[in-house]
This record gives C-alpha cells, sequence and structure tokens, in this order.
C-alpha cells in the first residue's frame, strides 16, 4: 500500500500540470477580450492594452508561466525570502491603507468580480459545493446499493425491473429536467420543500436528491452484476451449505466483493458530484462552484476559469487515490 500511495503523489503533479496546460490552451482560445465589457464606458485601446500587460494577458508564455508561479506557492516563497512582501506591506501601511491579502498557492484576480480574487470566491463556493456532493453521494449510495442487492436478489422479478427502469431513467434524463419536476412536484404543487436557496436543510434536501440520481443509477447497476456474480460462486454455495444465515451471505460474504466495482467508481463520482452539479446549482439558485465556473467561461474570466479547474482536478486525483487505497484495504488480494 505504501508503493501504491507513494507512486500516485508522484503522479499527482504530472497530471495536475497536463490538465493546467490543456486548460490553459483551450481557455486561451476562447473568443473575445477578458476586459471588454458590453455595458458601461469603453476604455481606450492604449488602457486596455496596459491592463493585459498588467495581468500577463498579452501574451500567452506570460501568462502560463506567471499564473503557474503563482498558483504553486513559488511567488509567495520568492517574495517572503527576497523581503519584498515586506516592503509592500510597509509601503500600504505607510499609505494609511491595508497591506494586501497574500496568498500561498495565489490563484489570481478575478476579471469579472472586480476587487474579488480568486482564493476568495473559491473559499465562499467551495464548501456549497462539497456539502450538496457529499449529500448526494451518500443518497445515491443509499439507494444504489439496496436496488443493486434487492435486483440480485429476486432476478428477473417485478422489483428488479423496475429497479432497472429507475436506473434507466436516472441514467437517461438530463439533471435539469429531474430537478425542474422536482420542484413543480414538491415545492410548487404539494408546498413541500423550497425553491432554491441555501443555507437551511429543506433548501439542501431536492437539489441533493436530483443530483444523486444519474449517481444512484449506475451504483445500482453495478452492484446488481457483483451480486448476481458472486452469488454463483462457489463461496457463497460453500457458506450456505455451512448454514450461515441468508442476511450474512448476502451482506457480509456477497455484498463485500460485489461492491468493489462500485468502490472504485466512488472516486470520480464524489469529485463529479463536488465540481459537476452547475447544472443543479442554477436550477436550484445554490451558490457553489459550479455557476462561477459557467460564468467564468463566459466572460472569459481566465483567472477564475483556471482556478476553478485546478481545484477540481487536485479534487479528482485525490479522491482517485483514496479509492485505490480503500481498494486494496478491501481486497488485499489487489497487488499494489
Amino acid at each position: 500500500m505504501i508503493t501504491l500511495i507513494v507512486r500516485r503523489l508522484a503522479q499527482f503533479p504530472l497530471i495536475l500540470l497536463a490538465i493546467y496546460t490543456l486548460t490553459v490552451v483551450l481557455a486561451w482560445a476562447i473568443p473575445g477580450n477578458p476586459l471588454e465589457k458590453p455595458e458601461g464606458r469603453q476604455p481606450p485601446a492604449e488602457v486596455k492594452q496596459a491592463m493585459l500587460r498588467q495581468y500577463n494577458l498579452d501574451r500567452f508564455d506570460r501568462f502560463y508561466f506567471s499564473y503557474l508561479d503563482s498558483a504553486l506557492g513559488v511567488r509567495y516563497v520568492r517574495e517572503s525570502i527576497s523581503g519584498e512582501a515586506a516592503r509592500r506591506a510597509a509601503s500600504a501601511k505607510s499609505s494609511g491603507l491595508a497591506p494586501p491579502q497574500r496568498y500561498v498557492f495565489d490563484l489570481g484576480p478575478s476579471l469579472q468580480y472586480e476587487d474579488w480574487r480568486v482564493n476568495e470566491i473559491v473559499g465562499a463556493a467551495l464548501p456549497v459545493s462539497i456539502t450538496l456532493g457529499l449529500c448526494a453521494v451518500a443518497i445515491a449510495l443509499v439507494i444504489g446499493v439496496f436496488a443493486g442487492v434487492i435486483g440480485a436478489v429476486k432476478p428477473n422479478s417485478f422489483a428488479d425491473l423496475l429497479t432497472l427502469a429507475v436506473a434507466l431513467i436516472g441514467i437517461s434524463l438530463p439533471s435539469f429536467v429531474i430537478g425542474t419536476t422536482l420542484v413543480l412536484v414538491f415545492p410548487v404543487w404539494l408546498g413541500v420543500g423550497a425553491l432554491g436557496g441555501w443555507g437551511q436543510l429543506n433548501q439542501l434536501v431536492l437539489p441533493a436528491i436530483t443530483l444523486s440520481l444519474p449517481f444512484a443509477a449506475y451504483i445500482a447497476r453495478l452492484t446488481r452484476m457483483g451480486m448476481l456474480e458472486n452469488l454463483k460462486a462457489d463461496y457463497i454455495r460453500t457458506a450456505r451449505a455451512k448454514g450461515v444465515g441468508e442476511a450474512s451471505v448476502l451482506l457480509k460474504h456477497a455484498l463485500k466483493n460485489a461492491f468493489l466495482p462500485v468502490l472504485s467508481y466512488l472516486g470520480p463520482a464524489c469529485a463529479m458530484a463536488m465540481t459537476g452539479s452547475f447544472v443543479v446549482e442554477k436550477v436550484f439558485s445554490v451558490p457553489g462552484m459550479g455557476q462561477h465556473f459557467v460564468n467564468g467561461v463566459l466572460n472569459k474570466d481566465l483567472f477564475l476559469i483556471m482556478g476553478v479547474v485546478l481545484i477540481f482536478a487536485t479534487m479528482l486525483v485525490a479522491f482517485n487515490l483514496a479509492v485505490d487505497v480503500l481498494y486494496t484495504w478491501v481486497d488485499p488480494r489487489i497487488e499494489s
């Protein structure tokens, strides 16, 4: 297991660098100027050019390396050692201004939200997305595992066909259709739950259920297939021949091995649930990371795009590493 962790940690920066490079290339190719605003008075061309140079947006290579320098924390260490940060703070203090906020991993200023840095935006939105994603994954696990076990115990029965039909609907229907339907049925027709917003428990339930259904459908299918395969294995027949109770056979023996594919799916599922919920966040007006990413793309806010993508990519790689470790712990036969 130690070898696995070391190998994955060594791959960590290389994967993030590849994602960073690809994202910068794609974001840079978005047409338009990030400093051009359709509303309000337009600044002169020379002012725009000076602002582009200030943010290193006039050349691709300057932006690529300068942003990497600040996002990795190299600039923070360099300015701390050289004393530049202390001189800047002293200069601000002598002018009667508050010293500028410094971040070890500085994701840059937002070009869309004035006077906001990407670190501040992420710091406010990330806990919301994490809470929503974790609740969605928990709901998906309960629904998916229960439906998969029921379908495997009674194959081709009405319960099995019903769970397969629900799984197919959960996979096929887009999140905005499910979310809009839930809003129409519960808050509008039945007067139960909240239409949107954030901060109360009833505002979490409907978006969490909406986000969980596609994941629950995949988990149900994986659990059902794994259970059907394991229930035919020799060790299950041996356990039953020894008089082991049916509940113990299903939960302790068959489900433990059938859960391995589900466990491998949980890594990307957790990351996707926490970072890919922008449609659900839009439907229910949840102030999470997804909306900021969409707004960043629409406004070509390169700093916001890069900051959100780096956070998402770090979470995805970290969750996959955690799942690999859990995989070897659950089944020691798997070589690390």
